[in-house]
């Protein structure tokens, strides 16, 4: 499935860039490196390296934190809105066959399971 979808994504977009533009499209608001970090499992120095270049795109604004000089903070720009929705496009095709092939129902029973698992494993 992953490979479906890094298939179907825009050119020159990963699956890690669409995620982090997609989380901060849905959370609507800024987040340092190290939460977003910890918010996919992987180290600083890997989420250091996917908001540079996601910044390099344009898709994010990294700014200093005002209150601590110490720690930036990370917000989606408009041309990341647009990138994200494009690679939502890309994808949806992939996913509708996915759960076409599951079912409505199964995938619908199972998604609470998901949820619980990860909320178990955070």
């Amino acid at each position: 499935m992953r490979s479906r979808l890094a298939k179907a994504l825009p050119k020159g977009m990963e699956l890690s860039h669409f995620s982090v533009l997609n989380h901060l499209a849905h959370i609507n608001d800024e987040r340092t490196p190290a939460q977003l970090a910890k918010s996919f499992h992987v180290t600083r120095g890997a989420m250091t390296n996917t908001l540079r270049k996601l910044e390099i795109a344009g898709y994010i604004h990294i700014r200093p934190d005002w209150d601590d000089a110490r720690r930036k903070l990370v917000a989606i720009s408009p041309a990341g809105r647009l990138a994200r929705d494009t690679a939502i496009g890309a994808v949806a095709p992939v996913i509708k066959e996915v759960v076409g092939e599951m079912g409505v129902q199964t995938l619908k029973s199972t998604l609470p399971v998901l949820r619980d698992l990860r909320l178990r494993l955070e």
